[in-house]
């Protein structure tokens, strides 16, 4: 049975689904969840929760992503990347200091309106699903942040890369769109790398032809608990706790107030938990049952 989380460096041409999908073939075990859907031109890293560590996805897809960006001048697609169709086509007057002149305008707290070529439902339909039928309906502007936006490298004269950490519910093809608008030419995303999300980096990373050639991939697999390592480790010294903790049952225990990883006293991880005023309640479990 395998259980942890499994650092995918997504080739280009996949879905998120497809790395799933083939996972749970090479794995041998069907509950498998992901991080952070990545559009099939994308590369990068997806975290891939397999097991009992499918519990934890619902905490990583909160934590801030970072990419390398290809912004491309001068053109406008119907789905704010180069692998849509062209809409609009504008000369670029814009130099790289305009360039990064505009950026400004982008970081920190901003709102962005989704685009119609996106997953987000209205009526029980996904958006990209009206937008394949030529349909456009209008879309709130939602919050998000822009923690860091800076212009990396020019590579050709409408072509430049940018670094980009973001929140949860970024379209970085939105902020590409964005900044081609802000600049007066108009803009695409030609490419996109995400190089760390939920805390896991590109150095952490496998292929998918990497995990296919493994012997014995269940060996290439994170323990879940390595997500949650910046909170501090507490064991259950007694068998009793352990078993309270297991029945769904609160603890009372002396220590300071706060969210820990909770282990048992031979080491497995048991539980996220909270501590406050001396009782200790479980956040999300992740023993076997």
């Amino acid at each position: 049975m395998a259980n942890g989380i499994l650092i995918i460096d997504k080739p280009a041409g996949w879905t998120s689904h497809d790395v799933v999908a083939k996972l749970r073939g090479l794995l041998r075990e069907r509950r498998i969840g992901h991080a952070g859907t990545l559009d099939p031109m994308a590369t990068g890293v997806l975290p891939v929760f397999v097991g009992r560590a499918t519990r934890a996805v619902e905490f990583a897809a909160e934590r801030e992503k970072e990419y390398l960006a290809g912004l491309r001048l001068g053109v406008v697609t119907d789905t704010q990347d180069t692998t849509g169709t062209v809409l609009e086509t504008h000369p670029v007057c814009a130099d790289r200091p305009q360039v990064e002149a505009v950026l400004a305008r982008f970081r920190g707290e901003i709102t962005q309106i989704p685009p119609m070529y996106s997953a987000i439902k209205r009526e029980g339909k996904k958006l990209y699903e009206l937008a394949r039928r030529g349909q456009e309906v209008e879309r709130q502007p939602r919050p998000i942040t822009i923690e860091a936006l800076d212009l990396l490298d020019q590579v050709s004269p409408t072509e430049y890369t940018l670094r980009v950490r973001c929140s949860k519910g970024t379209y970085v093809r939105t902020l590409c769109h964005d900044i081609g608008q802000a600049l007066g030419c108009g803009g695409a995303l030609f490419s996109l790398r995400r190089t760390q999300s939920a805390g896991f980096s590109l150095d952490q990373a496998v292929t998918m032809d990497q995990v296919s050639a493994h012997p014995a991939p269940q060996q290439l697999l994170l323990s879940v608990d390595r997500y949650f390592s910046r909170y501090p480790a507490l064991t259950l010294r007694h068998g009793t706790a352990e078993k309270k903790l297991r029945n769904g049952n609160r603890l009372t225990l002396e220590g300071q107030d706060g969210v820990y990883r909770v282990y048992s006293r031979g080491g497995d991880f048991l539980a996220l938990s909270r501590l406050e005023q001396g009782a200790l309640t479980t956040i999300k479990s992740f023993f076997e049952v």
